[in-house]
């Protein structure tokens, strides 16, 4: 399979310095929560807060999963039954500053799909958006990151994959010319 990384591990290391830092010129995070899309944008969103509780060791920094499965506009469409993840919010949103976080950007449908679940907990008084891979010309949906790691162009026919490996030192970013099996 013809495939190139995109991320290394070290890399990978310095893009999350680098938005956690992006993070801190914007947000004090007193009135500010890490909110993750279930499954792989919690993951990033866990790898941030660990930065920013380095960089800010005395700061709570709340940081929660949710589940847009049944928000999705293509959910009832799918040949295979969807089994969804579950939600994790130990806080509320009502009148706070949430990034939301994903892994890929690609279309855009899945941060759609993440706002209205994101609502369904009550109304944020502001959304960013942070997400490691912006596929910049790919939109079908007005959505803008805030925050990104990478940019970068691709065709529809490729496929991004963020391997997070067992252990953080494996971690990598690849951009294959097919979608792997």
């Amino acid at each position: 399979m013809d495939s190139q990384v995109l991320i290394d591990n070290a890399l990978f290391e310095r893009v999350i310095d680098r938005l956690a830092h992006q993070l801190l010129e914007h947000h004090d995070f007193s009135q500010t929560d890490l909110i993750g899309l279930q499954p792989r944008g919690f993951i990033l969103a866990e790898r941030v807060k660990r930065r920013l509780q380095e960089l800010i060791p005395s700061q709570a920094i709340n940081c929660g999963a949710l589940d847009v499965t049944f928000h999705r506009d293509d959910f009832r469409r799918r040949e295979k039954p969807i089994a969804a993840s579950s939600t994790h919010m130990s806080f509320l949103v009502e009148n706070r500053e949430i990034i939301l976080i994903d892994d890929v950007l690609f279309t855009g449908r899945t941060i759609r799909a993440g706002l209205d679940a994101l609502l369904a907990h009550g109304r944020p008084k502001t959304v960013q958006l942070l997400v490691l891979i912006d596929r910049r010309f790919q939109r079908e949906l007005p959505i803008e990151p805030q925050f990104v790691g990478k940019s970068i162009d691709s065709l529809d026919m490729q496929y991004v994959q963020v391997d997070w490996g067992d252990q953080q030192s494996e971690t990598r970013v690849l951009l294959h010319n097919h979608k792997p099996e």
